[in-house]
């Protein structure tokens, strides 16, 4: 399943990994997390049985350590679940995890701080990889956050992504630092100014809390915002996401 600009909102269970169980972390800080099951890939299975189409899993500890520490983890959810696209990221630094990563069945890999840091790594593995490869951008008032949100840079969001569209990424997940983890509503502004700016998908992460966020995000999805990645807000159950995504469906059309 391609993600594109006919497809509209996508909700996307968000699946962290820290220390081989599933968390959730407020603004990026891994002192700041909260376990909710010691099995992802019951989890995974969980949120598939509500009707999710797609997943988005985040290696915590790689992203901090720059390679996979949960890989095994990602290789199980692929396995158990073969036909669901699935979106890693976390530690992808290298085109050897890339290619372990598809081998194992995930169909995107997500590059993170490596593309603020190295952007032609982009493009290479654009190159290497076509059609595979997703940029996830962080920002806090329009400029680029890399290394755990840790450092916030002088770097347009909106230059830099589009660097990284005409170098052939399949999508831009961004996410608005401020709120991620916070359950204080997406900052769809933000988001529609980065979706108008380029012909690519925009896949929105952060601050996602209830059924008006998916109300918002659904008024503007032809502006490109394709998909929402939830989190937080879907294991705390101020979203139901099955019915998060059926709303979404519903006022899609689909």
């Amino acid at each position: 399943m391609n993600l594109d600009k006919e497809i509209l909102m996508l909700l996307i269970p968000a699946i962290d990994l820290k220390d081989g169980k599933c968390v959730r972390l407020k603004q990026g800080r891994m002192e700041d997390d909260t376990v909710f099951s010691d099995d992802p890939v019951a989890v995974a299975s969980h949120w598939v049985e509500r009707g999710a189409r797609r997943l988005h899993l985040v290696d915590l500890n790689g992203a901090f350590a720059g390679e996979p520490v949960n890989g095994e983890i990602v290789k199980a959810i692929a396995k158990a679940h073969p036909d669901l696209p699935i979106q890693i990221g976390g530690g992808i630094r290298s085109p050897e995890i890339i290619q372990a990563y598809l081998d194992a069945g995930v169909q995107w890999v997500i590059i993170g701080t490596k593309a603020v840091n190295e952007p032609e790594f982009v493009k290479a593995m654009c190159e290497q990889f076509p059609g595979h490869i997703i940029v996830g951008l962080d920002a806090k008032d329009g400029k680029v956050a890399t290394d755990g949100w840790a450092n916030v840079t002088d770097v347009d969001v909106i230059e830099l992504a589009k660097q990284f569209e005409n170098d052939g990424v399949s999508a831009i997940v961004y996410t608005d630092i401020s709120r991620d983890g916070m359950l204080q509503g997406v900052n769809v502004d933000a988001t529609v100014r980065l979706a108008q700016s380029m012909s690519i998908p925009v896949i929105a992460s952060g601050g996602i809390t209830n059924l008006d966020d998916v109300r918002n995000l659904c008024a503007v999805a032809d502006q490109g915002i394709n998909g929402a990645i939830t989190g937080r807000a879907i294991y705390e159950n101020t979203l139901d996401f099955a019915e998060g995504q059926a709303l979404s469906d519903e006022l899609s059309g689909v």
